[in-house]
């Protein structure tokens, strides 16, 4: 009974011994745990100081594209321009020639090009074949020259009026469509401001600038081929020019000869009665 006694009191004792450790009335010093506890506490501020930089750059971020959406406060008052009108040709009518031309140089459809061009300009008649086979080389040449330079000249004038009427044809169309490119560019819809949206308008305007650029294109060919065909008219009068003063000198040359030679052979016969 005695042992029974002694053992319960030492197992007592350890117990409480084990108890006051744990609780506090003897503290138990670990190096170890306290430095990884200082370790997640630095970890944890480290953490701490990233979130605070991550959240101003994205405050920053915030206000940023706040101020990129906003729009420009009544831009057709500020930015909207006033723009010539196209106008068509008119022209009066007194014997009946002038209206298909106008009609070919406002709508270019080639019924009325052709038309309209052979009405209203003189018509150019063929040579004679006897007369052409009695001319000269020279002449020949030079006949020839002309009427192909006549037979450009109408066939370039046909384009340009063809390529002037199919622009005023097409002038309402195109202006509609810049018109509706200014609305959408100076709305303050937001549907109309997206980024796709801007794009999409960007897009737009540069189709049309190509394709202004491809009519004005046009109209700068016609222009030069028009320049080209008086330059070879220009040529044409020169050349014939030139070759005139130098058949005459050389006519002149051999009349000379002849007259020198006739009055030489006059006076070496000619005797004193």
């Amino acid at each position: 009974m005695k042992r029974k006694a002694l053992l319960f009191v030492l197992v007592m004792a350890l117990c409480v011994g084990t108890a006051s450790a744990q609780f506090g009335v003897g503290i138990v010093y670990d190096p170890t745990n306290y430095s990884n506890a200082l370790l997640r506490y630095y970890q944890l501020q480290q953490h701490l100081l990233q979130l605070r930089a991550s959240y101003a750059q994205l405050v920053a971020q915030y206000n940023f594209a706040v101020r990129m959406a906003k729009n420009i406060q009544n831009m057709p008052a500020r930015y909207r321009a006033q723009f010539s009108q196209w106008r068509n040709t008119s022209a009066s009518n007194t014997y009946g020639n002038t209206g298909t031309w106008v009609n070919a140089i406002n709508s270019g459809q080639t019924g009325f090009v052709s038309t309209g061009y052979q009405q209203a300009t003189t018509l150019l008649l063929p040579y004679n074949q006897t007369h052409l086979s009695g001319m000269t080389a020279d002449e020949l040449a030079r006949v020839r020259s002309q009427y192909a330079t006549v037979e450009l000249a109408d066939g370039a004038n046909s384009t340009a009026i063809a390529t002037i009427g199919a622009i005023r044809a097409n002038a309402q169309t195109t202006q509609t469509q810049i018109g509706n490119l200014e609305q959408d560019s100076l709305s303050n819809d937001s549907d109309l401001n997206s980024e796709v949206a801007v794009l999409n308008k960007i897009n737009a305007a540069g189709v049309l600038t190509l394709r202004t650029l491809q009519d004005s294109n046009k109209l700068l060919a016609s222009l030069l081929e028009e320049q080209t065909i008086l330059a070879k008219q220009q040529r044409e009068a020169t050349t014939n020019s030139i070759n005139a003063d130098i058949q005459r000198q050389a006519n002149l040359a051999a009349n000379i000869t002849q007259v020198t030679g006739t009055l030489t052979n006059s006076l070496q016969t000619f005797r004193v009665p």
